[in-house]
């Protein structure tokens, strides 16, 4: 038993779906293990994996900019319907499918434990260390571990004990592999074992990918067999595995050799290699912590165990630590997708696609509170990599200059080419404020300015400057056509005017550029106070549409108009106190349509902003309460584990960090929704958008925050009691106390 959370899981059997097994990643390698002593699988996933075109005529933005007025004049003059023949006339297309490599296959032929009475209950055990990243599985002797490397780019597995006889090889057949898939295998022996390659021509393409597994073995034998090798009497086995993915023939013969040399510098150990690894992600994972003061027995459970008790402290503090770990192994190359950096199958829902209109924002929305400036980092290489497409989308679409970004990427491409009638997403205009508002974030926590982050900001606002040119009757600027993800009106078409996430983007956008670029400060300031103010509508909620002729439809799984109050600080209680008890009405009017675990996280983070701790609590239940969650402790997109997707895994510490600690670069609230469970507890290394760390511990006695300031500031401090100035110097800590309400 735990005196302390524990950061990690383990359950009592392997994994019998591809769904339950353990997680390790390095941001570009993935690896999806499950753990089973006689027949080890370890599913190798890569986030450039896509599948390509066989046809890709429809991958460019439609070319809509000459009907872009005509479009305009008819939705202001009351054709609510226009947008729907708003098109080249092209099917819906997905963007390219996200899919897993292989799996590397250790099989221990005949073997049935030594003969023993096998209890799996007491005598098997797997595991994962939040803290190493290393995955370990153990029986009888015989032990199985695995890490993927952030230092060396590689995944390592290491077993010990492994048998009389073990066959190694690279297995293609995983679920919805095409039929077709041209599939070639090698496999040469080596002075300490073995070099095996597994080549993948897709199909009617000149792409491939090419897996490398180098085999080294320790004592005892090896021999080439028929799908692999064969190791016979060994006291271990190292392999080290790459994939990459390419076009033309890859150099498996230099991949080897590279695989080999990274090796002889690890001193031809996993110790070695798990050395070089640990400094980049232990640093990185141990900066935030959360103790709920949960029950030392039930933190001893396995999460299959814990999982059956939704209230349990004990979970909320695991799935914590394993949304930290998991959102982190999923981030380098680019942020995590919908399925984080794992899958088992081919047939990924939804492409496995970064979608940008609420799922790719949830999952990264810790990032900066959370001390992981690695997920900013790999959004930012997102983002900057796919400007040029992003240019694409607003000359072709709008006629404009700037950016705009797409709904949905594959990390490929950025165009937007994938919309329909009832999916407009070409007409969204608001996800390049989305996607910076987190790389803005990063920079005011810590203290400097990211030119490219500047450049990218003048370019939306470039975009705003040639697209906003309508106005209504009162000379306030329209923005049409207009989207709000992904409802319509209950009265209109899904393509509408002002949408109230559109509005809050554009001012954003503008005063944000406005800030950065002091040379077109006046005219972008100008430009945003030109657009409408938000709407409340005879509920008393703030509306979806600024228009008074559309009307709300409460019932849908996004909170797309309620952007003003999360991420945005255009709507709070402490600035806008009235704007804020109309999202607060929104958001109780607000319905969850399809039960999505995003829609229910997404609720929660609003509700802590407006203070309302009882209904983060509910939202918090819908998923905890909802089977939302594998023995992994990866998540699904819908009740009853359907659909595998990170969305609730990734996004669940944001939602308790938002509940505890909000900050902005001037402002500091403490404990401003903290579900009434958990009246004691601890949030320790929370970067502020100040500059400062904090760490949080309260009970029903009050709280005490201790301040570490980098820079010196006076920032406003919101506690239950109100508001004070609060003064901080660099380098002096600031210790804080208060009553808890």
């Amino acid at each position: 038993m735990s005196a302390t959370p524990v950061h990690g899981t383990w359950e009592p059997r392997p994994a019998g779906r591809w769904e339950d097994g353990f997680l390790s990643g390095n941001g570009r390698h993935g690896a999806l293990v499950f753990g089973d002593p006689d027949d080890e699988r370890t599913v190798v996933t890569h986030h450039t994996l896509v599948r390509p075109d066989e046809g890709g005529e429809h991958r460019l933005p439609p070319r809509l900019a000459d009907g872009l007025p005509g479009l305009q004049d008819r939705l202001l003059s009351g054709d609510l319907a226009a947008a729907e023949d708003f098109t080249d006339g092209r099917p819906l297309q997905w963007v390219r499918p996200f899919h897993p490599a292989f799996q590397v296959r250790l099989r221990r032929p005949g073997d049935d434990g030594n003969g023993e009475e096998d209890d799996e209950r007491t005598r098997y055990r797997r595991t994962v260390d939040f803290a190493t990243g290393v995955l370990q599985a153990a029986r009888a002797g015989w032990t199985s571990r695995a890490f993927v490397s952030r230092a060396d780019d590689v995944i390592v597995q290491h077993v010990t004990a492994p048998g009389p006889v073990l066959d190694v090889f690279l297995d293609h057949r995983l679920p919805g592999a095409p039929t077709a898939l041209g599939v070639g295998h090698g496999a040469v022996l080596t002075a300490d074992g073995a070099l095996l390659s597994l080549r993948a021509r897709y199909p009617g393409s000149d792409r491939a990918y090419t897996g490398t597994t180098l085999v080294a073995v320790t004592g005892g034998t090896t021999t080439l067999g028929p799908q692999g090798v064969r190791v016979e009497d060994a006291r271990s086995v190292l392999l080290l595995t790459r994939v990459r993915r390419h076009t033309g023939e890859a150099d498996v013969v230099a991949e080897g050799r590279a695989l080999r040399d990274l090796l002889d510098e690890a001193w031809g150990s996993y110790d070695g290699l798990l050395a070089r690894h640990l400094p980049h992600h232990r640093t990185a994972y141990e900066r935030v912590t959360l103790d709920l003061a949960a029950d030392p027995a039930e933190r001893a459970l396995p999460g299959s165990a814990l999982l059956t008790r939704p209230h349990s402290a004990a979970l909320l503090e695991r799935l914590f630590a394993a949304g930290r770990y998991h959102l982190l192994s999923a981030s380098g190359m680019f942020p995590p997708r919908l399925t984080g950096l794992w899958t088992g199958d081919w047939d990924t829902a939804w492409s496995g696609a970064f979608t940008n209109d609420a799922n790719l924002n949830l999952q990264t929305a810790s990032a900066a509170a959370a001390a992981l400036p690695e997920v900013t980092e790999a959004l930012a290489s997102l983002v900057h990599r796919q400007l040029p497409d992003w240019r694409d989308n607003a000359r072709a679409v709008f006629g404009a200059r700037g950016v705009v970004a797409p709904a949905h990427t594959d990390g490929e491409s950025g165009h937007a080419y994938h919309f329909s009638r009832e999916y407009p997403l070409h007409l969204w205009t608001a996800g390049a404020d989305w996607l910076l508002k987190p790389l803005v974030d990063h920079d005011e926590t810590r203290g400097a300015r990211d030119p490219r982050t500047a450049a990218a900001l003048a370019e939306v606002a470039l975009f705003y400057e040639g697209f906003l040119t309508r106005t209504d009757a009162e000379g306030r600027l329209v923005v049409v056509p207009s989207y709000s993800p992904e409802n319509r009106p209950a009265n209109a078409s899904w393509g509408a005017i002002n949408a109230a996430m559109d509005l809050s983007a554009a001012r954003h956008a503008l005063l944000t550029a406005a800030d950065h670029h002091p040379e077109h400060a006046d005219r972008w300031r100008a430009l945003a106070d030109r657009l409408p103010p938000h709407r409340v509508n005879a509920d008393g909620a703030l509306a979806e549409w600024a228009r008074p002729d559309l009307d709300d439809s409460y019932d849908h799984r996004h909170l797309s108009h309620l952007y003003g109050v999360w991420p945005l600080e255009e709507i709070t209680p402490y600035d806008t106190p009235g704007l804020a008890a109309a999202a607060h009405r929104a958001l109780e009017l607000r319905g969850t349509e399809n039960d999505s675990a995003h829609g229910h996280l997404h609720h929660a983070l609003i509700a802590a902003r407006l203070r309302d701790g009882e209904r983060v609590a509910h939202a918090l239940a819908r998923v905890l309460e909802g089977d939302f969650f594998h023995t992994s402790l990866m998540s699904a997109h819908y009740p009853h584990r359907d659909v595998y997707n990170a969305d609730a895994a990734h996004t669940l510490p944001a939602v308790l960090i938002e509940a505890l600690v909000q900050s902005t670069p001037d402002r500091l609230v403490l404990l401003p929704a903290p579900p009434p469970a958990y009246p004691s507890g601890a949030l320790r290394g929370v970067r502020t958008r100040f500059g400062a760390a904090l760490d949080l511990t309260w009970s029903p006695d009050g709280a005490t925050a201790v301040l570490r300031p980098a820079r010196t500031h006076r920032v406003d401090l919101w506690t239950s009691a109100g508001a004070e100035p609060l003064d901080l110097v660099a380098g002096e800590d600031r210790v804080l106390t208060l009553k808890t309400r």
